[in-house]
């Protein structure tokens, strides 16, 4: 009997001890616990945890890349759009992770969602559509912040598509062609404005030179004169010649 029990006694030691060793990759942790108390976080490598005294939870390190599900936002100026996005956060402390939240997966998803949901409701359509860089950042702070007592850092939010109703896309194409005319009304009146101008200046400029405006007024006769479709009659006025003679030192008829 004695015989018997010693061996068996070998041989279930070696298994207890066999299977109180762990291995850890080099992207996780283990946090033990003792007698259900926080004993340490070990890892990674070979490392030991005794059978009934300890238990483990392992703790993956490395960056989760997790889909928010699309969301119902309502923007500041009352445009109903569907949203989703991409979270990436990882455990920056274990012990935390473990401790202060029952399943930090899903509290992270979960926060993601209503924080995306309230972040992007303070803004407008046009903002969300334009400005995306921003409210990324906005919502990366602001989860970041509460995930921190967690003991997990969330690097990156990336907002991958804001949908529309069929009806308020044609409502912003309708916006998109009065901007447009908006838009080609002021070059036009611009463009009036300063044509207006420079006539006002040479008008000056004729007006300061009576020779300019004798000049001018040869240049529109000769103009005329190209054109052999039609005969015009265009009275030339006499000061023209007594100019010209005056300049060529002649007297005047």
């Amino acid at each position: 009997m004695f015989n018997f029990g010693f061996p068996g006694a070998l041989i279930l030691l070696a298994v207890l001890l066999i299977s109180s060793f762990r291995i850890l990759r080099e992207y996780e942790r283990g946090v033990v616990f003792q007698l259900g108390r926080f004993w340490k976080v070990k890892g990674p490598g070979l490392i030991l945890v005794l059978p009934g005294i300890q238990q483990m939870v392992r703790v993956d390190l490395r960056t989760v890349v997790h889909d928010v599900p699309t969301q119902d936002v309502i923007s500041r100026d009352n445009v109903s759009v569907k949203v989703n996005a991409v979270l990436y956060f990882r455990v920056v402390d274990p012990e935390r992770a473990i401790i202060q939240v029952e399943n930090f997966l899903n509290a992270t998803s979960q926060l993601a969602q209503t924080t995306l949901r309230s972040v992007l409701g303070k803004h407008e359509l046009d903002e969300m559509l334009a400005e995306r860089e921003r409210l990324n950042l906005d919502i990366q702070q602001v989860l970041d912040s509460q995930t921190d007592a967690w003991g997990i850092k969330v690097s990156t939010v990336e907002i991958k598509h804001v949908d529309i109703d069929e009806s308020m896309i044609r409502a912003i194409a309708r916006q998109a062609e009065a901007e447009r005319e908006r838009r080609a009304k002021v070059i036009h009146a611009e463009g009036e404005l300063q044509a207006s101008e420079k006539l006002l200046q040479a008008a000056q400029t004729l007006a300061r030179q009576p020779e300019a405006m004798q000049l001018r007024y040869m240049q529109t006769l000769a103009a005329i004169a190209g054109d052999k479709s039609s005969t015009i009659v265009f009275p030339m006025p006499v000061d023209v010649f007594s100019t010209l003679a005056e300049r060529l030192g002649k007297k005047p008829l």
